[in-house]
């Protein structure tokens, strides 16, 4: 008599294909909601705020993850085998491409809006929405001197409870280097740091498997809000903006992959989970532990990744700034007013400048728009007309912004003499 055969157990779905999964069972209940209840804004309003609790709790357990994360690797890396002049280094480095990915990034902007024009025959309201009010007000506050005072944090506790990335990294950057100088005797802290992290790596997994749950709401909430047909008027302004970040992969982040000989299926892989909870989520906060777990793994050192990818976080926008240089050329056209390409260049410019450390500003890209709209007397007016697709828009810019960012710890661990692949591909 033989033995029963042990039931072969069916394999299970890798966290990509979960998200995956839920995309199209987050946009149908989305579509359901927002066709069912159509008539009743009340009640469609109320089950929405339901909804959107699954959403809020992942965004919420990926906020409990991010400070402690990154105060443990950065002070693991740098204290552990950095220096001073080591940091510069790095730091100028990252600069350097920071610099350049953003400005290409706002030129390909500039060239697609004018090209395609999409805001000809776009009529603006003529009336400001009250968030529209808000964002001019917020923008007011955005001057020079207030980006150079708010990178320095007043208290290191506010700091990390509002989850504040740059004031984290710098401050951590300082606590780091002190250690580093006090040699065997901060040895206990380096090491208790060590053990933060480890904690904080396995935590994130723990805290990755709810996520497809997240997206899937998160995903649910937009399309119930604003219907499928969101894209009906101004689809072409969506098509640009989609058409111009594909272009900037191929032309920009492709080559410079391909010239610091980055490994190109396995970045892929690498950044295929953070994008895409970056993509549903519209949050770049839910994508930074996973980010940093699968560039370590890629083949970057810890002390790398941990330094550049937060520091692009504030500096290395590329998704954001090329929708501002898009979408304030938008206004421009929807309002019939015509810009020379002197006006052009300074309001590129402007938004270089504008667009750096303001990543922890609430709704960002539209407080840097609106703070620029003004600055040229563009009317704040276009901005109302932007935010019915802002949702759809956002996620393909924050999707980008991830991308770039991963790619930038490559770029300059490459760049440093210390990006080792073949690690990974021998795990």
């Amino acid at each position: 008599m033989t033995s029963a055969q042990p039931t072969a157990r069916p394999p299970r779905l890798s966290l990509t294909q979960q998200i995956l999964v839920s995309l199209p069972l987050g946009i149908a209940a989305g579509w359901a909601i927002h066709r069912w209840f159509d008539g009743d804004p009340a009640a469609k309003a109320a089950l929405i705020e339901w909804v959107r609790v699954p959403s809020r709790l992942f965004l919420g357990l990926i906020k409990l993850l991010i400070a402690p994360l990154l105060f443990s690797t950065l002070v693991v890396g740098i204290a552990g085998a950095g220096s001073a002049k080591a940091v510069g280094r790095l730091g100028l480095r990252a600069m350097i491409w920071f610099t350049t990915a953003t400005l290409l990034a706002l030129v390909i902007g500039l060239v697609a809006v004018n090209v395609v024009r999409p805001g000809d025959g776009v009529r603006l309201r003529p009336e400001a929405s009250a968030d529209v009010s808000a964002l001019a007000s917020s923008a007011a506050k955005l001057t020079p001197q207030e980006h150079l005072v708010t990178i320095l944090p007043t208290s290191i506790f506010k700091a990390l409870s509002d989850n504040e990335v740059l004031q984290i990294v710098v401050f951590t950057l300082l606590f780091a280097l002190a250690l580093a100088s006090l040699g065997e005797r901060g040895r206990p802290i380096v090491a208790f740091c060590e053990a933060l992290s480890e904690t904080m790596f396995k935590l994130t997994g723990f805290v990755m498997k709810v996520a497809p749950w997240g997206v899937g709401a998160a995903i649910t909430v937009t399309v119930a809000n604003e219907g499928v047909a969101v894209l009906k008027n101004l689809a072409l302004l969506v098509a640009t903006l989609y058409g111009a970040l594909v272009f900037f992969f191929l032309v920009v982040l492709l080559p410079a992959a391909l010239v610091a000989r980055i490994p190109i299926r396995r970045f892929v892989a690498a950044v295929r989970e953070p994008a895409l909870l970056a993509f549903t989520t519209t949050s770049s906060e839910s994508a930074l532990p996973k980010a940093l777990e699968n560039m370590e793994r890629l083949g970057v050192p810890r002390r790398i990744v941990s330094f550049v990818l937060p520091l692009g976080y504030s500096f290395n926008l590329d998704g954001s700034t090329l929708y501002l240089s898009l979408a304030a050329l938008f206004v421009a056209q929807a309002a019939n007013r015509t810009l020379s390409w002197g006006e052009q260049l300074a309001l590129l410019a402007t938004l270089m400048l504008s667009s750096k450390g303001i990543a922890a500003v609430p709704r960002a890209g539209l407080v840097v728009l609106a703070g620029t709209l003004g600055q040229f007397g563009l009317p704040l007016d276009g901005i109302s007309v932007l935010l019915g697709v802002d949702a759809l828009m956002d996620m393909a810019r924050t999707a980008t912004n991830v991308v770039g960012n991963c790619l930038a710890t490559c770029l300059v661990a490459r760049w440093e003499g210390e990006f080792h692949p073949e690690a990974d591909a021998r795990a």
